[in-house]
């Protein structure tokens, strides 16, 4: 058998394999690439679509179980969705230092922190602290020590019947936690969320005062002094 001859370089067409060119080839390539892009937005619109179609997701209207995150530690609570954050703390999570007194955020008797943030809890929904760090009376105690501000209220008698005193406590550490040193008249402003029906506030004030490493205005004892 006689080979076929090689074809003549000067007239072959060496782009060319089987019919199709580089040409053609490459831009196959490319309207495939555009047409699975296309195919991919046009996905992910639909799923957006069927998502915003079915609405945001419902909990409810029975009981639903979620975690919060309450003084460093992750706790898991079943509870209805419209259950706020104070009823979660002191009914499901057993953290009864929480006061409920005017349960309308009138009095600040149920202030914890939120994310670092004075806020009282009976006017939140536990289901809308998910996520967040939440810090109650309890968890201001380290390594079985009081906090300062939880000693200089004892020191100064800041506290008659003590239904408040959590509150005013939460409230004086948000405020030393923004202003290490405040003035009286910053203590009078940070805490004016929180009522005391027994009128200890002058030893409230000093308890503050104490706590930032200030001298109080007059010694609770009635002995006169640092004013």
């Amino acid at each position: 058998m006689v080979p076929s001859p090689l074809p003549d370089p000067g007239t072959c067409d060496c782009t060319r394999t089987s019919g199709v060119s580089r040409r053609s080839f490459l831009q196959t390539i490319g309207l495939s690439a555009a047409g699975a892009a296309v195919q991919a937005q046009l996905a992910e619109r639909s799923a957006q679509g069927a998502a915003t179609a079915r609405g945001p997701e419902v909990l409810g209207p029975g009981e639903t179980t979620i975690t919060l995150s309450v003084n460093g530690e992750a706790r898991s609570i079943t509870c209805d969705p419209s259950t706020t954050l104070l009823d979660a703390l002191r009914r499901e999570a057993d953290l009864t230092g929480t006061k409920e007194i005017c349960d309308r955020g009138a009095c600040g008797g149920c202030s914890v922190l939120i994310d670092g943030k004075l806020l009282v809890s009976c006017m939140m929904l536990a289901i809308e602290a998910v996520g967040a760090k939440i810090t109650t009376i309890e968890g201001l105690v380290r390594d079985g020590k009081l906090d300062p501000v939880q000693q200089a209220f004892i020191q100064h008698d800041a506290l008659q019947c003590g239904y408040c005193t959590p509150g005013l406590v939460m409230a004086s550490r948000a405020l030393l936690n923004s202003n290490p040193k405040p003035s009286v008249e910053d203590i009078k402003r940070g805490l004016s969320g929180n009522v005391c029906r027994c009128g200890t506030y002058t030893n409230i004030i000093n308890a503050v005062l104490t706590a930032s490493g200030q001298p109080a205005l007059r010694d609770t004892d009635g002995k006169g002094g640092d004013a």
